[in-house]
C-alpha cells in the first residue's frame, strides 16, 4: 500500500499532465506513468456521454505504444496475444442503459469491482471479460457538475505483469479523485477537437461553395418548359422541403446534378453545403476514406487525420454521383450511415454521428442489378425513398430550342462572341436529332459552333452531331419543329386508338399531361376521330 504522500505527488503529476497536454492519448499516457509508480493500473479508458449512447473516447495500455500504421486496438490485440480476427468491442457504442457509466452518473461516486463476474454486474462487463479485465474501477467524469462520461482503471489477466491483487475501496477512493483532473483535460480536449472539426468544415463548406458556385456559373438552372421536365419540377418542389432520401436516376447528360442542387437549393438546408463525391472517379480503395474520412496511420500516405465527406455534409446536403458504382463493402457502410446516422473513420475506434442528407443519383438500373445481387437490394429501398426520373432529350424536344439559345448566350459571352440568333435549318436539325448524350452533348454542340462561328448567326455545321444516320434508300427532308411534333402526336394517338387520357393514352405516352395534350392537338389541327375509326378498322380487319 503506497504512503499518503506517494499518491498526493501522483495526484500532482497526473494533474500537471492533465493541464499540459491537450490530446487524449497523451493525457492517458502521462496519467497512467504517474498512476503506476504507486499502483497498478494496466488499462485506462474514457468512455464519452453522447446522448443516450456511450463512445470508447480514448484507451491507453501501460506499457504498449501502437506501432506506425496500426490502431490502438491493433495494438491491444497484438500485446494480448488475442487472434488477429477477433472482433474486440472497442469500436461499437453503446447504449447508456444498464451500463456502469450509467450507475456512476446516477450516484456520482466511482463504483468498484473486486472481481469480474461477482457482484453487481453491468452491460459493459462483457467487452471488459474479452479482453481479460479482472478487477476494476469507474469514476464519474464531471465538469463543473456535468456529467460528461466516466473513466475506467482496469488490471487485466492477458496484460499482467505478475499475479492480479484486486482494487481495494482505498485503491477506489483515491482514482476518483484521479479522475477530477482526468475529467477536465478530457473536456479541453473535446473543445478543441470541436473547434478544430468546425473550422475544418468552415474550411471546407467555403470550398464546397466556391464548387458550387463555379458549377452555377457554368450551367446555370435548369432550362426547360416541357410538360416532362415540369413533372420533375414539381416532384422538386414536393421533396425539397423534407429530410427524404433522394435517388435521382436518368442517362448520362440529362442533368441529374442540377435536379440535385435544385432539390438542395430548395430545402431548409440550403444555408450549409452541397457536398459532392463521384462513387465512379474514385478507386474501391480510397472511397471509403472519401466519405468517412480516415485516422492518421490508417493506412500508407494517411500522414493525417482526414475529414470525410459525411461530416463535411453534417447539417447540409451530400450528393452521390453514380452511387451504382460503390464497392460492396461501402455499399455496407453506407447502409448503416442512412439506417443509423454512424460511421466510423478508416483506421479509426470512435463512432461518429451526422444528419447529412443524401441525395444519389445514377444511370444505372439499379433495381434491376438489385434482383440480380449485383448491388444491395436492403441499400437500393433505402436509397429509393422518394425516386425522380430525368427524361432524355429526346423525350422533352420542345426544349431544344430554348436550350440552344441559353447555351449560345452562355458560350457567346464567355468566348467574346455575340450570338443575336440561330440559324432555322440548324435549329431544325438540332430539334430532329435524338441526342445520345443528351442535354451535355447539345451544350457541347453548341460550343463548337460558337467557337466556328464567324458572324451573329450561329451555324451548326452539318459535320457536328445534329443530324441522324440517313436511311440506305437517301436522306428525306428534315422536318420542321411544328411537324417533328404533329407526328409524335398522331404516332402516339394511332397507338392509344385515340385516347389521350389513361394510363395507356396518348398523354401518357408522349410523358405530358392530357391537358396540355389537348391544346396542343387542337393547335396543330390534328383529328382525334379518325385514329380511333381507323383502330377499330384495324380491329376488324
Amino acid at each position: 500500500m503506497a504512503a499518503p504522500e506517494d499518491r498526493y505527488r501522483a495526484l500532482l503529476l497526473v494533474s500537471e499532465a492533465a493541464n499540459a497536454e491537450r490530446a487524449l492519448d497523451a493525457v492517458l499516457s502521462a496519467a497512467s506513468a504517474a498512476l503506476n509508480r504507486i499502483l497498478r493500473v494496466d488499462s485506462v479508458g474514457i468512455f464519452e456521454l453522447r446522448g443516450e449512447t456511450l463512445t470508447v473516447r480514448a484507451v491507453h495500455v501501460h506499457g504498449i505504444e501502437a506501432r506506425p500504421g496500426e490502431s490502438i486496438v491493433e495494438a491491444i490485440r497484438r500485446a494480448a496475444g488475442l487472434p488477429h480476427d477477433l472482433d474486440l468491442p472497442l469500436t461499437r457504442s453503446l447504449p447508456l442503459a444498464g451500463t456502469g457509466t450509467e450507475h456512476v452518473m446516477r450516484t456520482r461516486r466511482a463504483h468498484l469491482c473486486p472481481r469480474l463476474g461477482e457482484g453487481e454486474s453491468f452491460a459493459e462487463d462483457e467487452r471488459l471479460r474479452l479482453l481479460g479485465v479482472q478487477t476494476y474501477v469507474r469514476a464519474p467524469m464531471l465538469v463543473r457538475e456535468r456529467f460528461i462520461g466516466s473513466i475506467s482503471f482496469s488490471r487485466t489477466e492477458k496484460l499482467a505483469r505478475g499475479p492480479i491483487e484486486a482494487f481495494t475501496e482505498e485503491d477506489r477512493d483515491f482514482l476518483e479523485a484521479v479522475a477530477r483532473p482526468i475529467a477536465g483535460a478530457v473536456a479541453n480536449a473535446l473543445a478543441f477537437e470541436e473547434i478544430a472539426r468546425l473550422k475544418t468544415l468552415v474550411e471546407n463548406e467555403n470550398v464546397a461553395l466556391r464548387e458550387d458556385l463555379d458549377a452555377v456559373a457554368l450551367y446555370g438552372d435548369i432550362v426547360g418548359a416541357s410538360g416532362a421536365i415540369r413533372d420533375v419540377l414539381a416532384q422538386v418542389e414536393r421533396v425539397a422541403r423534407t429530410d427524404s432520401t433522394v435517388l435521382i436516376t436518368g442517362e448520362t447528360g440529362t442533368g441529374k446534378e442540377l435536379i440535385a442542387r435544385a432539390i438542395h437549393r430548395r430545402s431548409p438546408r440550403a444555408e450549409r453545403a452541397l457536398v459532392k463525391v463521384n462513387c465512379a472517379a474514385l478507386p474501391a480503395s480510397l472511397i471509403a476514406s472519401e466519405l468517412f474520412g480516415h485516422e492518421r496511420g490508417a493506412f500508407t500516405g494517411a500522414v493525417q487525420r482526414r475529414l470525410g465527406r459525411f461530416e463535411l455534409a453534417s447539417n447540409g446536403t451530400l450528393f452521390l454521383d453514380e452511387v451504382g458504382d460503390l464497392p460492396p463493402e461501402t455499399q455496407s457502410a453506407l447502409l448503416r450511415v442512412l439506417q443509423e446516422g454512424e460511421f466510423e473513420r478508416v483506421g479509426g475506434t470512435q463512432t461518429l454521428r451526422t444528419d447529412a442528407r443524401v441525395i444519389a443519383a445514377t444511370n444505372r438500373d439499379l433495381h434491376g442489378e438489385a434482383e440480380r445481387g449485383s448491388f444491395r437490394r436492403d441499400l437500393f429501398y433505402r436509397l429509393n425513398v422518394f425516386p425522380i426520373e430525368v427524361p432524355p432529350l429526346r423525350e422533352r424536344r420542345e426544349d431544344v430550342p430554348i436550350l440552344v439559345q441559353y447555351f449560345a448566350a452562355q458560350h457567346g459571352a464567355r468566348l467574346g462572341k455575340r450570338v443575336r440568333r440561330v440559324d432555322r435549318a440548324s435549329l431544325e436539325r438540332l430539334v430532329a436529332y435524338s441526342w445520345p448524350g443528351n442535354i451535355r452533348e447539345l451544350e457541347n454542340v453548341v460550343e463548337r459552333s460558337i467557337i466556328l462561328a464567324e458572324g451573329e448567326t450561329l451555324v451548326v455545321p452539318e459535320s457536328l452531331p445534329g443530324r441522324e444516320k440517313a436511311p440506305a434508300e437517301g436522306p428525306g427532308p428534315v422536318p420542321t419543329l411544328r411537324e417533328a411534333e404533329r407526328r409524335a402526336i398522331e404516332a402516339a394517338l394511332s397507338a392509344a386508338a385515340g385516347r389521350v387520357a389513361g394510363a395507356s393514352g396518348a398523354a401518357a405516352r408522349l410523358g405530358v399531361p392530357p391537358s396540355t395534350l389537348d391544346s396542343r392537338i387542337r393547335k396543330l389541327g390534328i383529328e382525334k376521330g379518325r385514329f380511333r375509326t381507323g383502330a377499330r378498322g384495324a380491329a376488324r380487319s
